[in-house]
């Protein structure tokens, strides 16, 4: 069950380009129900499914045997919770983006194409499918955002495609390698993972495909598509950006990088380090100096990723099962913040400026928003209760040890974090004067929906139900890092 919601995916992301054609209006009911049921497939299919020899096989066949390429699909308990992820977030996007009526069968079958893309990227154990699924996933991106974005989409979707095509290349030469260094026979992540190359190819192998990964994963200083992106995508595609996709860079450092390449980690982990100390703290500080509303979350976006990246050179026990809850963490609280932005004010208000959106009394006309926002803002801080707090600390804890400048680089960058998030809160929600005028102007604006009243409900459920409750996620992701794919990862590290 637990591969279903791939095929679902890309099943029903057919059926909407095709009922487009005759009744856009079915398209965001088929994506509804293919979501919905996809991330309940997920569920049911990680609670039915044994994990006791850390991973299992969900499908496996010979797909292109002369380069020893196969069909191979696996999970384990750092798929089984980005797979959650991806479910929760595919759903949600839907429901954010019930208003959309322009080429809905095309939008609605982009994104599904995209989910259905993540879903394999998570799901596969073969190197070259995985490589597959995460190209697939850049196409439809482009066309999301080029076709139904905003401020500057052809140029946002542009640059977009040209880093994950760079990015991408770096991968693929690293692939290449250990395949070839590997004896060329098998692209098998868990045959590969027990014949290690020799050490100075996986130091270079190491900062190819690491590098190639992080890119997407928003690593400064290659970080610049990340704002740009999000600012021009329409607001599912925002979520999606945040909420997944940055996501199958850190998931693919972790699965490949660090699986593969242990031994690359020693020379590559302090320079890593500091690029992600400098991203946490770059990216807080130009989110406080920004007066656009989706600008801010773009560039605090940057930020809290570079903790997952910080958690997974630490490499330690604590530091990598922080690094995955902060992947679901991050999805979750970003997906939450970019749906406020984009669906519950731009989309009333058609500006995204602090000095025009003041004196609206948002506040007053959308009070849902307002504590929407103001919930996923505190989640974002890392308020205990809520599921960064866990993530974050899990993080600082583990990385300590080996890096404890960037640890305290990453304190002032959660120092800077509280202040730009109570600045936007106050520029956005609380600004705006009591007179007649600004009054008038809250009763004018759109009602939120029930759409984004449920979306919003699923996603501030999840980040409190892993904020209090974090062995919900900890007892998937913990028996993973024991499975023999880490064998040699953790004879290195001594974890």
């Amino acid at each position: 069950m637990l591969a279903w919601p791939i095929y679902l995916s890309f099943g029903a992301a057919l059926t909407c380009f095709v009922a487009g054609r005759c009744c856009p209006g079915a398209a965001r009911w088929i994506a509804l129900l293919a979501s919905v049921a996809g991330l309940g497939f997920a569920v049911a299919g990680a609670l039915t499914t044994s994990f006791q020899s850390g991973w299992v096989t969900l499908a496996r066949t010979p797909w292109i045997p002369w380069l020893g390429a196969e069909y191979f699909l696996a999970a384990d308990g750092i798929s089984v919770v980005l797979v959650w992820l991806t479910g929760l977030a595919a759903t949600a996007g839907v429901l954010f983006s019930w208003n959309i009526t322009y080429r809905a069968g095309e939008f609605f079958g982009w994104y599904l194409v995209l989910i259905g893309a993540v879903y394999g990227v998570f799901l596969s154990f073969d190197l070259l499918l995985f490589f597959v699924f995460y190209e697939i996933a850049i196409v439809p991106k482009y066309f999301l955002i080029a076709t139904w974005g905003s401020t500057r989409r052809e140029y946002g979707a542009m640059k977009l495609a040209l880093y994950s095509f760079a990015s991408s290349a770096l991968v693929l030469i690293g692939l290449i390698g250990v395949y070839a260094l590997s004896g060329g026979t098998t692209f098998d992540l868990t045959a590969l993972a027990a014949k290690a190359v020799s050490e100075p190819a996986q130091r270079w192998l190491f900062g190819l495909v690491f590098v190639g990964f992080a890119v997407l994963a928003g690593m400064w200083p290659f970080h610049t598509w990340a704002p740009t992106g999000h600012v021009a995508a329409p607001t599912a595609a925002s979520m999606l950006l945040a909420g997944v996709i940055m996501k199958l860079g850190a998931y693919g450092c972790l699965r490949v990088a660090l699986t593969l390449f242990p031994a690359g980690l020693a020379t590559w982990a302090a320079p890593i380090a500091a690029l992600s100390g400098i991203g946490i703290v770059w990216g807080a500080v130009v989110a406080l100096r920004q007066t656009d509303f989706k600008f801010v979350i773009g560039y605090s976006s940057v930020s809290h990723m570079g903790f997952v990246l910080l958690g997974l050179v630490a490499a330690t026990s604590l530091g990598l099962s922080g690094a995955v809850l902060q992947m679901f963490s991050h999805g979750v609280i970003a997906g939450l913040l970019f749906a406020v932005v984009g669906r519950m004010v731009y989309d009333r208000y058609h500006t995204r400026a602090f000095a025009e959106l003041g004196p609206q009394r948002v506040s007053a006309a959308v009070p849902f928003a307002a504590v929407t926002f103001v919930i996923a803002g505190l989640a974002g801080m890392g308020l205990p209760g809520f599921s960064g707090f866990v993530a974050e600390l899990s993080v600082l804890t583990g990385a300590w040890q080996k890096f404890p400048v960037w640890v305290v680089v990453a304190g002032v960058g959660l120092i800077v974090g509280v202040a730009y998030t109570l600045r936007t809160i106050q520029q956005v929600f609380f600004s705006g004067e009591t007179g007649p005028e600004s009054l008038a102007a809250a009763v004018a604006a759109e009602a939120i929906s029930w759409p984004e009243k449920v979306g919003a409900g699923l996603l501030i459920t999840a980040t409190l139900a892993v904020g209090l409750y974090p062995r919900v996620l900890l007892d998937w992701i913990l028996p993973a890092f024991n499975s023999p794919i880490f064998a040699e990862l953790r004879r290195r590290v001594g974890g």
